[in-house]
């Protein structure tokens, strides 16, 4: 049954657009190329899944909560310093409110799970190749087509120099869209593997239950290798690309992935083989000298000098992640119910600082700065709720299938790192990327609220 599902999901991009998830898919797969036309074709799903199911997501709690915080978001821009600029800063925010209700009545099901990270996975290789390109082979253009359908912008040796950014604007961003697929896709693959094993009778060591089969097991159909053989090249490639982006939160949580994965299937020799490798390198990077000379013969310095800061020396205070934190919290302090307005910390850290910064590279200090305390509390305790009903569900091991379980803690997984990015940097700011984010939480939710709902049905019944 698991082996003609997948095949399914890999054969299902030479079928026609017969619904509007379909054209979710298609966007998901362009969005990388074309922001344009994935945003276009996600707004018209998002209208036409508010047209048919508006009393479906008019009745879910969750949906309340962010009606409820939008209006506290807007209530803040009416007292803004810089009004224009704060209702501007809406957009950020307002519409993939949106998206996240609409989405979520529409995603209901594990397959589709698999289905939009196979459309991501597929979708993130063209613009892997082309920073591959960009830092090893010089590769640098500026391409339009049709307006701007499909602009990209290459730029020579990276952005900052030396960081693969591809077709997104900075390093930083780029990695953490490659942070999101590369979940995605070991994810995938992991459960490509576990196919393959079972196929072949062979013992797979897991969590409980979940790693049980006898030899004489098997699957009734082969596995085709070409999706394993896929998902190798792309766990790899957006691998190589995240390593040279060269970000340090990329590293971490990348890592932290791998981690929870092992831990999750049980692979202990893996586990500490990273702790291992991660300790070694924090050793490099941090230990006293005479320590960390021993280790900085066998760890390159691309990763220990990047960790500890001695790869850029002489950082202006202003640019340091603490002082941009240390004022954002100030400037809630000042106004701590609604704020100073969206898109202000710039002007103001600017005026301060004499230093020009997008942001405070942390979400839920922006929030809390530009919106206020109680917009970024419930804003925190709508992600909380997500979460906490997801583990929830994740839980219920006797009612869900081993390999629903495991996409399902892949999308967990991404969530947890799309906090994680959050608390050192801002993703809202790059479409693409705030896009996406959303829709893996509206993905959560939806299949979340799919369970409860038949579970309800169930005690019902009963």
């Amino acid at each position: 049954m698991l082996g003609a599902s997948l095949n399914k999901v890999f054969d299902y991009f030479k079928s026609r657009w017969q619904s509007s998830w379909n054209y979710s898919l298609w966007a998901l797969l362009i969005f990388p190329l074309s922001p344009l036309v994935g945003a276009v074709t996600v707004g018209f799903v998002s209208l036409i899944t508010w047209l048919k199911q508006s009393r479906k997501i008019n009745r879910r709690p969750l949906n309340w909560g962010f009606a409820l915080l939008s209006v506290l978001l807007i209530v803040s821009a009416g007292f803004a310093q810089d009004k224009t600029a704060a209702f501007l800063g809406l957009f950020n925010l307002l519409p993939f409110f949106l998206l996240f209700a609409a989405h979520s009545a529409l995603i209901q099901t594990f397959t589709q799970l698999r289905q939009m990270a196979w459309a991501l996975v597929i979708g993130s290789m063209p613009v892997a190749i082309m920073g591959l390109g960009q830092l090893f082979l010089g590769w640098s253009f500026k391409f339009q087509f049709v307006w701007v359908v499909f602009s990209w912008t290459i730029r020579p040796g990276g952005n900052p120099p030396g960081r693969i950014a591809s077709l997104f604007l900075h390093a930083n961003t780029f990695a953490a869209y490659l942070v999101i697929v590369f979940i995605l896709s070991l994810g995938l693959w992991i459960e490509q593997w576990r196919l393959g094993m079972r196929y072949w009778g062979l013992s797979i060591r897991g969590r409980g239950a979940e790693g049980q089969r006898s030899r004489g097991e098997r699957l009734t159909a082969s596995p085709s290798p070409i999706p394993f053989l896929f998902l190798t090249v792309a766990v790899i490639a957006n691998f190589i690309t995240l390593i040279f982006t060269n970000s340090r939160n990329g590293w971490t949580i990348a890592i932290f992935a791998c981690l929870a994965y092992a831990l999750y299937q049980g692979w202990r020799i893996l586990v500490g083989s990273v702790a291992a490798i991660v300790s070694s390198i924090l050793l490099a990077a941090f230990a006293p000298s005479p320590v960390a000379h021993i280790f900085r013969w066998v760890v390159p310095a691309f990763f220990w000098a990047r960790l500890n800061d001695d790869m850029y020396p002489d950082r202006p205070v202003a640019l340091m992640r603490k002082t941009q934190w240390e004022f954002a919290w100030s400037l809630a302090q000042q106004h701590p119910w609604t704020g100073w307005g969206l898109r202000s910390f710039s002007t103001l850290y600017k005026a301060k600082m004499q230093i020009p910064l997008g942001h405070p590279h942390n979400l839920f200090l922006m929030l809390s700065a530009e919106t206020g305390f109680p917009s970024a509390f419930l804003f925190c305790g709508l992600l909380a709720w997500i979460l906490i009903t997801s583990v929830q569900l994740l839980q219920k091991s006797k009612y869900i299938n081993t390999g629903d379980k495991l996409i399902f803690f892949s999308y967990l997984l991404s969530f947890v790192g799309w906090i994680l990015l959050n608390t050192v940097d801002v993703t809202l700011f790059d479409f693409r990327l705030n896009a996406l984010s959303w829709l893996i939480l509206a993905a959560i939710s939806g299949v979340v609220h799919r369970d409860r709902e038949k579970d309800r049905l169930a005690s019902h019944q009963s």
